[in-house]
């Protein structure tokens, strides 16, 4: 399989070595409007070769689009434009939008939908890394919208990893994700600014953050070109999240105000239940 990947970053980038290390694909061509990413593609043989757009979608049997959300809506479509008998995949976080976009498109049979639910709080073909998908979970969203060739060869590229697939429908996709990735990273950027503006010596941050705390800012390292698109396109679901979240900050706020240390005790006891569902 020839395989062009639209975006050298870490989910590109990552692919790129995966498929070609496991033997799915032959050849990965990559394409990226920052030439330095290019560039650090090469240095690091995430690709075999770089193309235009329009050269590397004729030269390949898989297109693979992985940019910004905000670019992705602007691509699909007109990758599709160009495609024969290829296959288009992406691997956005939302996908109501998207797909609205590209819903009658003639070629829409050729495309699918998924999103690979892997990554790291960091960016570019520098990121990119060996085995960050291997035995995760991607979602594959409206399946029914696309060719049986096209879906049997998705599922069979990540099989090839491997990673285990479930089937979701666009809107169930965009609000699970807002429930347990989006409103993390929201969270996560929150705290970070919590920390920055409360505590002004540096130094000490660096001293005395233990492994709780950097895994929980680990996420305000992620970058805002990347985010931004995710939160303006899923933004219903976000802010849904963002309330009820926001509401349960106010009750620890409200028993500790009130002393209520009983009270307090049980909302940790019943936050652990989160253990059934996460070992």
């Amino acid at each position: 399989m020839t395989i062009t990947i639209i975006g050298i970053g870490l989910i590109g980038g990552s692919l790129a070595i995966t498929l070609k290390e496991n033997g799915f694909a032959k050849k990965i061509i990559g394409v990226d409007i920052n030439s330095e990413n290019i560039d650090k593609a090469y240095r690091r043989r995430l690709i075999d070769d770089d193309m235009n757009l329009d050269e590397a979608i004729q030269a390949s049997d898989i297109i693979i689009l992985s940019t910004p959300m905000d670019v992705m809506m602007d691509l699909l479509p007109k990758i599709l434009d160009q495609v024969k008998d290829q296959i288009v995949m992406d691997t956005g976080s939302t996908k109501v939008s998207l797909l609205k976009k590209i819903k009658t498109h003639p070629k829409r049979k050729n495309y699918v939908a998924t999103h690979p639910m892997a990554g790291t709080e960091y960016s570019g073909p520098e990121a990119a890394i060996p085995n960050l998908f291997d035995k995760k979970c991607t979602v594959i969203c409206d399946r029914k919208d696309s060719s049986k060739k096209a879906l049997k060869k998705i599922e069979s590229l990540y099989q090839s990893i491997p990673m285990s697939i479930i089937y979701l429908d666009a809107k169930s996709h965009d609000i699970h994700t807002a429930y347990v990735s989006h409103i993390s990273h929201i969270s996560s950027f929150a705290l970070a600014l919590t920390v920055l503006e409360k505590e002004k010596d540096e130094n000490r941050i660096f001293e005395l953050a233990s492994g709780g705390f950097d895994s929980s800012v680990r996420l305000a390292k992620s970058s805002p070109d990347m985010w931004i698109p995710i939160f303006k396109q899923n933004r219903d679901n976000v802010l849904d999240v963002l309330d009820e979240h926001i509401n349960q900050l106010a009750r620890f706020r409200s028993v500790l105000i009130k002393q209520d240390y009983q009270k307090f005790h049980k909302l940790i006891q019943e936050s652990n239940e989160i253990k059934r569902i996460i070992k």
